[in-house]
């Protein structure tokens, strides 16, 4: 057995801890990878506080690092390799979502990189808050090695989330996209959907987030809490993409959409409400995405290689783990920060498993 170190939450809203855990022995298709940075995402955030949840927990699902060690069926990688690994590490590979590549819908749940039921022996997977990480070849990705390693991490969550609609409705020239909220996920939609050559509107509460909108990317900003200037905008978008985490009101987004526009809600999962006929007027679509398949993954990647995006991070040492926890909780970040897992010691394989 394999054994690494990580930064384990032995209960719920209990601060992280670190901790020696055991990672499998290489199956023939698997990679390890020296994980480098993992990025700290909300969901991480909520297994944490979750009361029903399975602990002890090592969070961490959006990571890169080089490959260690391969499996003797590995050839798409070779040791050194730049990898990114995101928030799903396998699927039963023969529904119909995942003989798409869009594992992520896979019929019968895909494996989550922490928190998930490994499909060989059942045991939990534990996630790469560590300083290393065990995955099938199939769910890594090859990395743009020229792009800064601490922004890609979150690449491989917040950024596919909002790739994989941006690609799907088509967006290009001529294309108008809102962008609501400019958090995690939403100063990535506004950075790729402007690289596409759409015409960006970033909507938001404050007028203050104006200059960052424009240095993102955005032509214009819409303060949201303005009436009439939301008023004004109505109809000025084809597609929406709603990043706010929170519970809030769909209608005035809604309003924003064309003539067959589409508001696709993206932040908040939970339980919301729409007025039917604020769909009717205008033919408008409402509809959700979540992470994205090995495709669009190295699709993403392979743009952002070629358009130098990244993810604006603010990068902490692993040690300050709980603080960025914490800081994340309040919203002070901007907007992302990402682990530096250097100063965590090289894994190790121990003669016995551990606690």
């Amino acid at each position: 057995m394999r054994t690494t170190t990580a930064y384990r939450a032995p209960a719920p809203g209990v601060p992280l801890e670190r901790a020696e855990i055991v990672r499998r022995d290489l199956r023939p298709d698997d990679l390890a990878v020296a994980v480098t940075h993992c990025g700290v995402c909300h969901s991480d955030l909520h297994a944490l506080r979750d009361p029903a949840g399975t602990f002890p927990l090592v969070p961490g699902h959006e990571f890169v690092g080089h490959v260690s060690a391969t499996g003797s069926a590995v050839r798409g990688f070779a040791v050194g390799d730049p990898v990114a690994v995101g928030n799903i590490v396998d699927s039963c590979g023969t529904c119909d979502m995942c003989a798409v590549e869009q594992e992520n819908y896979c019929r019968r749940f895909p494996t989550l990189t922490y928190g998930g039921p490994d499909r060989h022996d059942g045991t939990l997977t534990q996630g790469a808050f560590a300083g290393e990480y065990v995955v099938r070849e199939r769910f890594a990705h090859h990395r743009p090695a020229h792009l800064d390693p601490a922004g890609v991490a979150p690449l491989m969550c917040a950024g596919v989330t909002v790739w994989e609609p941006l690609r799907r409705w088509g967006v290009g020239p001529g294309t108008r996209v809102g962008v609501v909220g400019l958090g995690g996920l939403g100063h990535l939609a506004v950075k790729l959907a402007a690289a596409l050559g759409a015409d960006v509107t970033a909507v938001t509460t404050s007028a203050a987030k104006a200059a960052d909108a424009r240095r993102l990317g955005a032509q214009r900003t819409l303060v949201s809490a303005d009436p009439a200037a939301m008023a004004a905008a109505e109809g000025s978008c084809d597609l929406v993409l709603d990043c706010v985490p929170a519970p809030h009101d769909l209608a005035p987004l809604l309003r924003l959409l064309a003539l067959d526009g589409t508001l696709c809600s993206l932040g908040h999962l939970g339980t919301t409400t729409v007025e039917t006929l604020d769909l009717l007027v205008g033919r408008k679509s409402l509809a959700s995405a979540g992470s994205g398949g090995h495709r669009g993954t190295q699709d993403l990647l392979d743009f952002a290689g070629r358009h130098g995006i990244t993810a604006d991070v603010e990068v902490l040492p692993s040690a300050e783990v709980n603080t960025a926890l914490r800081r994340l909780a309040a919203g002070d970040v901007r907007y992302r920060f990402t682990l530096d897992l250097s100063d965590l010691p090289a894994p190790g394989t121990p003669r016995g498993t551990v606690g």
